[in-house]
């Protein structure tokens, strides 16, 4: 499988601006920019794009591994923060709220942590992932 996006910029770093496409064009010619990504500004940001990636990739592998575990999963949310310190990605954190049925909290912590070590991401991110998980 490949996949593939298109970045487009104008200007100085600055200044400038750009557009970010996917090829399945759930974004066309989305705004990004200095200020998006280290101020308040309009659009996303790599960082963003990236804590996305994450939190979807980790949730799918985690939904995977509850599933042929034989549980029924409810629900999955998970949020994920990236912390980028003098221009490097050091950490990503994932937050998970879960509702399962019938699955012990000793479980699911071991399914949260065999996914956030597995998921393709987390293989790709030269960070320190860390994860915080509640059942409800």
């Amino acid at each position: 499988m490949k996949r593939n996006a298109t970045a487009v910029w104008h200007g100085s770093l600055k200044e400038g601006f750009g557009q970010l496409s996917t090829q399945s064009t759930t974004l066309t010619n989305t705004q990004y920019s200095f200020k998006s990504r280290f101020e308040e500004g309009v659009g996303t940001n790599p960082e963003e794009l990236i804590a996305a990636a994450h939190a979807g990739c980790f949730t799918m592998q985690l939904s995977a591994y509850i599933s042929e575990a034989g549980y029924v999963i409810e629900s999955i949310e998970t949020q994920c923060e990236i912390n980028l310190v003098e221009s490097t990605i050091v950490t990503s954190h994932l937050t998970v709220h879960a509702k399962i049925n019938a699955i012990s909290n000793d479980s699911f912590q071991e399914f949260v942590t065999k996914a956030s070590k597995s998921c393709p991401v987390s293989k790709l991110l030269n960070a320190a992932i860390t994860s915080t998980a509640t059942l409800i």
